[in-house]
């Protein structure tokens, strides 16, 4: 495989600052339909972190180069990892995930789901079908921001995820995502371009692209926040609402109820669960492949 570049990956651009001593490093992994996002945190602080493309047919070899050659990049030895925690929604890439940490990284993984023991008394019916992103966001935001709350996720599927004031985990609403309604629109609609998602200057489109643009906004944001209504008339009017995902600060502008946009929430939340589960002490290495 021929060395990763920024042509083949989306790399979040954050500068790196690793302490000359350091505390404990582990390694997280957020799996979604879409988009796989890396974070590595020395001790409580998040250092680097990165966003890649999800591919089901890429190969555990295949993942650890990318990851190798990302730490290059970083300029972070990848020897220094003590543990890794790793929360998926894809079932396919799981084992591969899991065979990269061991191979290339030497570490059994923590891999978040249903099962684990996360502090949070799940509501839904039945608690397998969470997905392991909704229950980590879950935790860092009653973390950071206290219950009751709502989390809105914007992935693949826009999640909407309550919280009550006892911090027990409700369940939600999940609708298609903002992507997916664009791709059906030009997909089905012969003389429908594919567009940019941006916030129209005009809610009034003057062009058919314009006009797409300000459909798909602002009727996006008026899913948001029409489900978002209906979820604080019954969780109450206090409850904080916390936005995450790739579109969250761009839905979050034309929002009313949207108070706050947390682009590392799901990382931190893995961070979290892991010191819960296991601690932040160095994980026990797996045999060397």
């Amino acid at each position: 495989m021929s060395p990763v570049t920024c042509h083949d990956l989306r790399i979040t651009p954050v500068t790196c600052h690793l302490s000359p001593v350091t505390a404990f490093m582990l390694l997280v992994i957020d799996t979604g339909n879409t988009n796989t996002t890396l974070g590595v945190f020395d001790g409580a602080e998040l250092v680097v972190h990165w966003r890649l493309t999800t591919a089901r047919v890429r190969t555990v070899d295949e993942y650890g180069v990318y990851a190798r050659n990302l730490f290059e990049l970083a300029g972070i030895d990848f020897k220094a990892i003590n543990a890794v925690a790793i929360a998926s929604v894809v079932p396919p890439l799981n084992y591969t995930l899991k065979r990269m940490a061991e191979r290339y990284f030497h570490l059994t993984p923590l891999m978040i789901d249903h099962t684990t023991d996360i502090g949070l008394e799940i509501l839904y019916n039945p608690p397998s079908d969470v997905g392991a992103d909704r229950l980590v966001d879950a935790v860092a935001a009653i973390h950071k921001y206290g219950t009751p709350c709502i989390v809105v996720d914007f992935g693949t599927a826009t999640t909407f995820n309550a919280i009550d004031a006892e911090g027990r985990y409700l369940g939600g609403v999940i609708t298609p995502g903002i992507n997916i309604s664009s791709e059906a629109l030009f997909q089905r609609a012969a003389r429908l371009p594919p567009v940019e998602i941006k916030r129209p200057e005009s809610v009034i489109g003057r062009s058919t692209v314009g006009s797409m643009q300000s459909g798909l906004y602002y009727g996006f944001v008026g899913l948001v926040d029409g489900i978002l209504k209906r979820m604080l008339d019954e969780l109450g009017a206090s409850t904080r609402v916390v936005a995450t995902g790739g579109l969250a600060s761009l839905i979050s502008t034309g929002s009313e109820y949207i108070s706050t946009v947390d682009s590392t929430l799901t990382l931190e939340g893995l961070r979290l669960i892991y010191e819960r589960t296991i601690g932040p002490k160095p994980n026990v290495q797996s045999p060397k492949a």
